[in-house]
């Protein structure tokens, strides 16, 4: 097992997450329900299958966000914003973490993965512009890597809209740029990533996360965060933003 690394974020994060919020242990059934939802994706193109399997193996997202979802005892009605290929969504699913998913993104050729792996399932996966237009009402909003990606003024306008949206919860992972040396690490990393895919142009704008659960509590939700790198050098964090909480 990968130790933990510590670096100057982790101050913060004991400071503001709630003590229950700080461990989140993966579900012990977690590899036979990564087997389960890569096996969905057996028609799918070489390439998707070896993303799917090693997204979900090796992102600490997958681990959290399926034991937050156990913790809460499900997230019932789940709008994935930002879906991808739809294998976090799915495993929620098919680990009894969701009763229904909508996913929405706006790459086709990951949509179709998405909607052939989600074949006989309470799962819809549409083509959407996450800045603009409505979002589905649902119980929970799930938001993982999209909100930095966004212009300032986008991020503000789409966090007023899933806060709408959402009847019960968010759960955002997001890019704490304060982290020290996580987030210096990290910043170099998405750069690297855009140039590999020919996106040089694409901007980087992680919010404060004091500023981003500032926004979120004016809303009436209460917001816990914890970290969510795991045995990464990344800066990511889950944000689980409550409604009529406390």
């Amino acid at each position: 097992m990968t130790p933990r690394l510590a670096g100057p974020g982790d101050a913060f994060h004991t400071r503001h997450a709630s003590p229950e919020a700080r461990a989140l242990p993966a579900p012990p059934d977690l590899p036979a329900l990564i087997h389960a939802v890569t096996a969905r994706y057996a028609g799918a193109s070489r390439y998707t299958r070896h993303y799917v399997r090693t997204k979900l193996r090796r992102d600490p997202a997958t681990g959290a966000i399926l034991a937050l979802a156990r913790r809460q005892g499900g997230f019932g009605a789940v709008a994935d914003l930002g879906c991808g290929r739809g294998q976090l969504a799915l495993a929620l699913l098919l680990g009894g973490g969701a009763t229904s998913i909508i996913g929405l993104d706006h790459d086709a050729p990951s949509l179709r993965a998405a909607r052939h792996a989600g074949t006989g399932l309470p799962a819809r996966f549409d083509a959407a512009d996450l800045s603009a237009g409505p979002l589905p009402p649902c119980d929970t909003v799930l938001l993982v890597d999209v909100l930095y990606q966004l212009p300032d003024a986008a991020q503000h306008d789409l966090l007023a809209r899933i806060a709408a949206a959402a009847r019960r919860r968010l759960v955002i992972r997001a890019f704490d740029p304060d982290c020290g040396w996580r987030s210096r690490f990290g910043r170099v990393m998405e750069v690297l990533n855009r140039a590999l895919h020919g996106r040089h142009a694409a901007s980087i704008r992680p919010m404060p996360l004091p500023a981003l659960r500032a926004l979120l509590e004016l809303q009436g939700f209460r917001v816990s965060v914890m970290p969510c790198w795991a045995g990464t050098p990344l800066p990511n964090v889950l944000l689980l933003a409550e409604r009529g909480a406390g």
